[in-house]
Parts: C-alpha cells; structure tokens; sequence
C-alpha cells in the first residue's frame, strides 16, 4: 500500500464519520454534518484568518466554511474586510451575502454596493476591486469550489 491509498482511506474513515468533534475541533468553528452530506455552519462561530491581498496594510480575513471532500462543487467560506479596497481578478463565479456591514464591487469605474442582507454576484474574469469603506462580514460561495 502506497501513500497516496493510505491519504485517500483515512480521507474516507474521517468523511464518512457521523461525529465530526475530530474535525470541527481542527476548523474551530461550529459545524455539523449528517452522515447525508447535509451540513450546517453556524456563520457567527467562524473566525477568518489574516488574507494576503499583496498590498500591506489591507485588513482582509476570511476562512473557507466547507471543505472540497464535502463540496467538490462549491466553495463557501466567511470574509471580513475593514476599512481596505484591492483589486481582484475572479478566476470562478461568486455569490457574496453580506452578513453584517456594507461590502462595494467597484468595476469600470461604476459601484455595486451591497448592505446587510444583500447578495451580490460577480461573474467570473471580473476585474473587480473588493471594497468596504467601514467594515463588511459576508458569506462567499464560489463555484468552482477551488477558488485558490
């Protein structure tokens, strides 16, 4: 056996596991998945990690909520952004619910602004720029899930 079976295995083991305290513990977030693939992600327990726009000084956060074994499709994941706008070029389509906050896609000189409850799509090869002139936490689901 090599090591690749012996990855995909315990991939499996873990995948097909009905308690995922071995997994949320990891995510460290509240996240509950039934043995069906039916899953919930309690949006106020997830804490975004620093994200590297490639600009120093933009406070960007974000965490991936689903992971590709659980959603080869779809991507979802939380974002928090303060006082920062960068430019991004979107290689996949994206849904974004803003959570809490206002959240600005600035395009063409034009500005999507988004405010809490709202959703905003952007379609893929977007050359956007990301904006929240005070401070927005959404949701994004991006398709396809592997964003990165």
């Amino acid at each position: 056996m090599d090591d690749k079976q012996i990855y995909e295995i315990i991939h499996k083991v873990l995948d097909e596991l009905t308690d995922n305290t071995i997994k949320n513990k990891a995510l460290e977030f509240e996240k509950k998945v039934d043995e069906s693939g039916v899953l919930c992600v309690k949006t106020d327990t997830v804490k975004p990690e620093p994200f590297d726009t490639g600009k120093s000084g933009d406070k960007v956060f974000l965490k991936d909520i689903v992971t590709l074994n659980e959603s080869p499709r779809l991507g979802a994941g939380v974002m928090e952004m303060e006082h920062t706008t960068f430019d991004w070029t979107l290689g996949y389509d994206e849904f974004d619910y803003i959570i809490e906050g206002t959240l600005c896609i600035n395009i063409n000189g034009r500005s999507i602004v988004g405010n809490k409850g709202d959703v905003i799509f952007i379609p893929k090869g977007s050359s956007i720029q990301f904006s929240a002139p005070q401070f927005a936490r959404f949701v994004y689901i991006t398709y396809p899930a592997d964003w990165q």
